[in-house]
């Protein structure tokens, strides 16, 4: 028992240290490469969600890179990357839809997510420990593969909850500001195209995030149950 607990504690350590350098390094590069969110017609609408929230405003700021994406920080700070407005620029998003994406990176941060999601990869890493040690027994070599592949389906599952909770806070907040879930949902529709990522013959249980048509029948159900409280 003791040989397994030294691992298991040493991982555990490890990936709480990891966890902390990481958090660190993310804010110095956000803070590195990022500036306050200027556009007029977002800032709005982030102004319309903070009057929602009886907040005085709500800070958005621009990460000065390309690929499309939006993130809270480990300090609760909220960003869109350049690669966003660069596609609103375009035509190709509107500001609607770019405040649905900020409404969600609240989500996140108000139900604790961040935190939470530091607490599950230490958990993540104590399971492949785990694992690893038990299976290795039985089944050498492939014991660490399956170890791994059950911590990863673990870790896609909890990231999955946090992803349909952060779209339910997004709407909430949506409907309660008055700009309604369709400019989420139409982005949701328009989001595998403009990553240039397709999930097709992934298994559904790795994946970190649900599915388009799983993510929208989600947002109706919850429409259609606050519409009848």
């Amino acid at each position: 028992m003791t040989k397994l607990l030294l691992p298991l504690a040493l991982a555990v350590l490890y990936a709480f240290l990891m966890l902390r350098f990481s958090v660190w390094r993310t804010g110095k590069v956000l803070d590195e490469n990022s500036q306050p969110l200027t556009d007029p017609a977002i800032t709005r609408l982030a102004q319309r969600m903070a009057a929602a929230m009886d907040l005085p405003e709500i800070r958005v700021h621009v990460y000065e890179v390309e690929p499309i994406n939006g993130l809270a920080a480990p300090d609760g700070r909220i960003f869109l990357t350049r690669g966003f407005l660069n596609r609103k620029a375009r035509g190709e998003v509107t500001a609607e839809e770019l405040a649905s994406v900020i409404a969600h990176e609240l989500g996140h941060v108000a139900q604790g997510h961040i935190r939470r999601r530091m607490i599950d990869f230490t958990g993540q890493n104590a399971v492949f420990v785990m694992l690893s040690a038990f299976l290795n027994r039985f089944l050498p070599i492939i014991g660490i593969w399956i170890a791994n592949l059950l911590s990863t389906a673990l870790m896609a599952r909890l990231s999955r909850r946090d992803e349909f909770e952060a779209d339910a806070y997004a709407s909430a907040l949506l409907i309660k500001a008055g700009i309604g879930t369709a400019p989420q949902k139409s982005l949701f529709r328009k989001l595998d195209a403009l990553t240039q990522t397709r999930a097709e013959g992934i298994p559904a249980w790795l994946l970190s995030h649900p599915r388009v048509e799983e993510r929208i029948a989600a947002i109706e159900a919850n429409e259609a149950r606050w519409l009848h409280a």
